[in-house]
């Protein structure tokens, strides 16, 4: 069921139970937001977003307020923007003005200077008690950077339901935090890094490339790929520093990406998001090798190596028919190779010994 408002004095239509955040973005309304996410409830935090509706006296959430029949909506106007710049200016009292050099965006940063925010950078410096050290290989918070959007901890409780981290204590000292202060090694955290995905300022930050000291770079080149840890095929952003490893290119971190366009929601676990060293590992094999008599190994092509395996599989079967021969493939595999596999399987050898490690 549809129905129609007026937004910014032209009528456009909506569907029952939509924002109207989500109203104006479909139609090409800018509306600025720092605490809300698609994947989360909305919570009206922030404050960024709010708009002018015809017979409020208050400006309303747009993220926290249904759309109704003949709203007049007004998205922005010079009260909205006096609200934006005043809003922005005090958040940027909290904040340090030196920012770390991370590859992790500001967006309060950002927002501050689109909309002409100009604040008295820490002049109202925080009392957080939040640590800033945790035995924890993945996860960092910095207290300082922290606008207590509380985007992290919905997070952890509405689409992990791990509730590991929490907003603790009162007034100025509110941070986040865990029971008792504990490392979140000794928690139900599962690492998965969504508080830093949705972390809009960078006080959630990836560990890594802080200690491996990887600075925002004009060469760094985000390519979208598949996580080749399970069969599930979360999609995922390689970070690529494409200056590094003379010039091959060297992946420095695993991001996101943008929520609702791909299967997995943005959403990744602590494989997909952290375990990418492999890639750049000096054990890792970079050629196909073929066993010699002697027990060593040779490089070759991939043409000789696929038939040197195929004559061996051949051997077998004509020795002792085609049952002798399995076939073993990996959830790590996409879908297409293992239909492959299993096409090999039966089709080229004739047996029905064919397995996948995952048994879907």
């Amino acid at each position: 069921m549809t129905d129609s408002l007026e937004l910014d004095g032209k009528r456009v239509s909506f569907s029952a139970g939509e924002t109207l955040l989500e109203v104006a973005r479909r139609h090409g309304k800018e509306i600025p937001t720092l605490c809300h996410d698609p994947r989360l409830k909305p919570a009206g935090a922030c404050r960024t977003c709010l708009v002018e509706v015809n017979g409020f006296r208050r400006m309303p959430p747009a993220c926290a307020t249904r759309a109704t029949a003949d709203m007049q909506v007004t998205t922005n106007s010079e009260r909205i923007q006096r609200h934006r710049q005043g809003l922005l200016s005090l958040y940027l009292t909290d904040h340090p003005e030196t920012q770390p050099e991370r590859l992790s965006k500001n967006q309060l940063v950002e927002m501050a200077e689109r909309y002409g925010a100009a604040g008295d950078w820490g002049s109202m410096a925080s009392e957080r008690a939040g640590r800033r050290e945790d035995r924890n290989p993945y996860v960092h918070f910095e207290p300082d950077l922290c606008i207590l959007c509380a985007r992290c901890t919905r997070y952890c409780d509405e689409v992990e339901a791990v509730n590991a981290i929490t907003l603790a204590h009162r007034g100025a000292k509110t941070t986040i935090a865990t029971v008792d202060q504990a490392s979140l090694m000794d928690t139900s955290c599962e690492l998965c890094g969504g508080c830093i995905d949705v972390c809009p300022t960078g006080a959630m930050t990836e560990k890594l490339p802080l200690t491996r000291q990887v600075k925002p770079s004009k060469h760094l080149k985000v390519v979208r790929s598949t996580c080749n840890y399970c069969g599930v095929g979360c999609q995922l952003d390689l970070n690529v520093d494409t200056s590094a490893n003379e010039g091959r290119g060297k992946v420095v971190r695993v991001t996101s990406p943008e929520t609702g366009t791909t299967t997995n929601d943005g959403n990744l676990c602590v494989k997909g998001r952290f375990a990418y060293d492999f890639v750049d590992h000096p054990d890792r094999l970079t050629v196909p090798l073929i066993r010699q008599p002697d027990g060593s190994f040779k490089e070759a092509s991939w043409e000789e190596a696929i038939r040197v395996a195929a004559d061996g599989l051949s051997r077998v079967k004509s020795r002792h028919g085609a049952d002798a021969l399995g076939f073993v493939s990996s959830s790590r595999c996409t879908m297409e190779d293992n239909y492959v596999v299993q096409k090999l399987s039966r089709a080229a050898f004739g047996t029905n010994n064919c397995h996948q490690c995952a048994a879907t």
